[in-house]
């Protein structure tokens, strides 16, 4: 039981780090960003203007944008914080919680690896309270109550409750698209031979496997996409400058 759960809690914390990196990466460089865009662009700008040159109408614009967020930052704080508190008092009812988690599972890259936690977690759970003779209704409700997303918690309910009525675990399995086909399939011969808790290991080590496959795919995949945008950004604002340079120099 402990060796279960070290493993569970060691999956889990792996894959946050993983994709939590870049998710750091990008909040400090759009701070950056902003920081040379809110601070030191209209500075820059100031600059030219004293020396009566022309600005371009991009730089204006945007430098008027930047006037008008600095007036108003007390209202969009408020809008952003109102629609925050709507999304998050939604989340907390019992339809969008629900709605929530089967979201994050269709999310692409990050879903199918929340997806493979899942169904290894469970997958593992199952197999050990097999292993102990646990019958096989009791077994899918302790199940359920090891996962927080609602919508995993109602695949399995589905589960229990045709099993109840005499269908077995696969079959029900075989109905729900949460459920991948290796699982399915390794249940049902678990099923027939009566080793349903050795085959579930395989599963949830063949989906371990994938899940830290993907994530570090993941992340190696993210990285680049988040430099790309940086740079997008930066020589975007870079340019505006040395065109604005050019404009002064072709004035004086």
């Amino acid at each position: 039981m402990a060796d279960f759960l070290e493993k569970q809690a060691l999956t889990r914390k792996k894959i946050k780090g993983a994709l939590s990196y870049p998710v750091m990466v990008s909040v400090v460089a759009l701070l950056v960003v902003g920081v040379i865009v809110v601070f030191v662009l209209p500075t820059f700008i100031g600059l030219y203007a004293s020396l009566s040159v022309e600005v371009p109408a991009m730089l204006t614009a945007l430098l008027a944008f930047i006037d008008w967020f600095k007036a108003n930052i007390l209202l969009v704080l408020l809008v952003v914080l109102a629609i925050a508190g709507g999304i998050f008092a939604y989340i907390r009812t019992e339809k969008g919680r629900y709605r929530f988690d089967r979201m994050k599972l269709k999310l692409p890259v990050i879903g199918r690896i929340l997806q493979l936690t899942e169904l290894s977690q469970a997958a593992r759970t199952i197999s050990m309270l097999f292993g102990v003779g646990l019958p096989l209704p009791e077994i899918m409700n302790l199940t359920i109550g090891t996962t927080d997303n609602k919508f995993v918690g109602e695949s399995f309910e589905k589960v229990q409750r045709d099993l109840i009525r005499g269908e077995g675990i696969s079959k029900p399995m075989r109905k729900n698209k949460f459920f991948l086909p290796l699982m399915v399939q390794m249940v049902a011969v678990g099923e027939g031979t009566g080793h349903l808790d050795s085959t579930l290991v395989t599963v949830a080590e063949s989906y371990e496997m994938e899940a830290d496959d993907r994530t570090g795919a993941a992340v190696g995949l993210i990285q680049p996409i988040l430099t790309v945008f940086i740079g997008l950004i930066v020589g975007f604002v870079a340019i505006l400058m040395i065109s604005t340079m050019y404009s002064m120099y072709g004035q004086l």
